[in-house]
């Protein structure tokens, strides 16, 4: 079962043995330890939830529920993954980078970075109206939101709001870096959310 619970560190270079250089995104991947498992029998699916990090004042339910799988166990973030390959896999089993291999091609899921309330020129790269002799000067504003017929707005209309703090895919990700021992994973490109940040990565069978 190619999938891990991480922390995005940040971004920095490698270089190949043909002297190429690669930019990577590095994540502390993993521990992470198998807190539950769902089969078709008793959820009606199969899937594993995975316990990362170490947290704090956890409520009576969540720690009731992760200390089936340790005694000591306090997770940070827990998460479900639906999977078929579940026939090897035990309660309190510890996940590492190691089910990795240079080259796999993963997909990475993670919350952007939250830009606070914007407008419409930075939020959907809108143009400013004109500054000329005679404009009022109020260049930034929307404008015109419709017509007389149907007298509403219709849905989706790209309007000023909040920006960012979205969950964000990004597929096809390549494996290009692996530190065993410290469980730092590198990934080939850029990958969603600000440093700190909790990413699920899941690699193809």
């Amino acid at each position: 079962m190619k999938v891990i619970l991480g922390t995005k560190i940040g971004m920095t270079q490698i270089i190949g043995e043909d002297g190429l250089v690669t930019p990577v995104t590095i994540l502390q991947a993993g521990p992470a330890t198998v807190t539950q498992i769902k089969t078709v029998e008793t959820d009606g699916y199969n899937a594993v939830q995975l316990g990362y990090g170490q947290g704090k004042n956890l409520s009576k339910s969540v720690d009731g529920h992760v200390k089936k799988a340790g005694k000591d166990l306090a997770p940070k973030t827990l998460k479900e993954f639906r999977t078929d390959d579940i026939a090897e896999i035990k309660l309190g089993d510890i996940i590492t980078v190691e089910s990795f291999e240079l080259g796999d091609k993963v997909t990475v899921t993670g919350i952007s970075k939250g830009k606070g309330y914007a407008g419409t020129v930075k939020r959907w790269n809108f143009n400013e109206s004109r500054n000329t002799h005679g404009f009022k000067g109020d260049i930034r504003k929307v404008g015109s939101i419709g017509s007389m017929y149907p007298q509403k707005v219709f849905k989706g209309k790209k309007m000023p709001g909040r920006m960012g703090h979205d969950q964000v895919t990004v597929k096809n990700l390549v494996v290009a870096y692996i530190d065993k021992e410290n469980n730092l994973l590198g990934l080939k490109g850029a990958v969603p959310g600000p440093k700190k940040g909790i990413v699920t990565v899941e690699g193809k069978e």
